[in-house]
């Protein structure tokens, strides 16, 4: 019986092996929305080889509107996601502990896209006027820039109406809405699109205003950082995407179209997805994948000057570790 039964661990253990060493190299990815260049460093380093170069094999989850990543990550159905840090921070406080490994986004693409007939000329005239925001983590940039402002958000004429937006541009299109959110690289051409000239707008860069947040980070819950084979997979998935990123960065068409590829929806065109591409390149530019400490920082500072209604009510802990970048940039 004792024979039996260490000829039976033996062979539970070979049967284990292989998928320990699956576990150790297989990454479910969960993008914050769908399949667009806005996420070409992860495709591209998936169709260039750079992660199987690296021993991974990586599964890349499209979002969508009835999709959230945290919940997503929360559940198991995911190794590592990308989200806006207030939506992270936001979530952390809750009680979801995400930790932020990767910063492949260095400045924010997200603007306020408006008519200039509405008579808005500056951050003053967003008074008693309708203004689209996204929901779902999305809104917290805005809520905070308001909140600096002085700028009520429960409507009348010295407040502004919030519209929850869809994610298009139909409100600004159907004047249901004098501003609306928009990103450089996406909506704000989907405007253009339907015909509007540019000189009809006038645009409000988060950037621009002082309270810009940091966009499409890489986070993962703070205990599988406890594990060195989860570390170990996270460094080198790090690695071959900031390869990935840096190769789209310098060769926009062919990122574009690796996006097509990748679209099984067909709704996408290349065209579309070559100019999205040319625009994330300028917001991931200067990253090597590490999140500097100072962007980190402006964010935090901006999300707590919430007034009576911050995002988030205390400085974070453990928020964001370099261990990650540190190794993968050796």
């Amino acid at each position: 019986m004792k024979n039996f039964m260490m000829v039976a661990a033996c062979a539970t253990a070979m049967t284990a092996a292989p998928a320990i060493a699956d576990e150790a190299n297989e990454v479910t990815l969960q993008l914050q929305w769908v399949t667009q260049s806005q996420f070409a460093g992860y495709y591209v380093a998936q169709d260039k080889g750079f992660y199987e170069a690296e021993g991974l094999d990586v599964t890349i989850l499209p979002g969508g509107p009835d999709i959230a990543p945290p919940q997503v990550l929360a559940g198991g159905g995911a190794d590592v996601m990308l989200n806006w840090m207030p939506s992270a921070l936001a979530a952390r406080e809750k009680g979801l502990p995400v930790v932020n490994i990767a910063q492949p986004y260095k400045t924010s693409g997200l603007m306020l896209t408006c008519w200039k007939d509405s008579g808005i000329t500056g951050v003053e005239d967003f008074k008693g006027q309708t203004i689209g925001v996204w929901f779902f983590g999305n809104e917290y940039p805005f809520l905070s820039w308001m909140s600096k402002e002085g700028i009520s958000t429960d409507g009348g004429e010295d407040g502004v109406t919030v519209l929850k937006q869809g994610f298009n541009v139909d409100p600004l299109l159907q004047r249901e809405a004098a501003c609306i959110s928009t990103m450089t690289y996406n909506e704000y051409g989907q405007v253009l699109d339907a015909g509007v000239n540019p000189d009809e707008l006038i645009t409000f860069k988060y950037e621009d205003q002082g309270v810009a947040t940091l966009e499409d980070g890489m986070w993962v819950l703070e205990d599988n950082l406890n594990d060195p084979v989860f570390v170990d997979k996270m460094t080198r998935f790090v690695r071959a995407s900031m390869k990935g990123w840096k190769y789209a960065e310098e060769n926009a068409e062919e990122a574009g179209a690796i996006i097509i590829e990748n679209d099984e929806t067909g709704a996408q065109s290349e065209e579309a997805q070559v100019r999205m591409m040319q625009e994330v390149a300028k917001l991931t530019a200067g990253s090597n994948g590490a999140l500097a400490e100072a962007d980190y920082q402006r964010t935090v500072d901006t999300l707590l000057a919430g007034g009576s209604d911050p995002v988030i009510t205390k400085q974070p802990e453990g928020a964001w570790t370099s261990v990650i970048t540190d190794a993968a940039l050796k």
